[in-house]
């Protein structure tokens, strides 16, 4: 999959792999509708540290989840 592209469908993979990554139990919070495209690229840096992380520290896991929430539409 090529994440290059701004587009739904990879805003949607990348969010889903987050929550599986950062092992979210509440997996609404990460509905790719209640995002904005104009912040594709602040998540597509996140969903990149997380990968290239790969294994996370609790608090590290919090900190990447209370990231997404603010940049998540009001």
């Amino acid at each position: 999959m090529n994440l290059e592209e701004p587009t739904q469908e990879n805003l949607k993979f990348m969010l889903e792999e987050l929550a599986e990554m950062l092992s979210v139990v509440n997996r609404e919070m990460l509905e790719a509708q209640d995002y904005d495209l104009n912040k594709y690229e602040d998540i597509r840096f996140m969903y990149d540290m997380v990968k290239q992380k790969g294994q996370l520290s609790a608090s590290e896991k919090q900190a990447f989840i209370d990231e997404l929430r603010s940049v998540r539409k009001a």
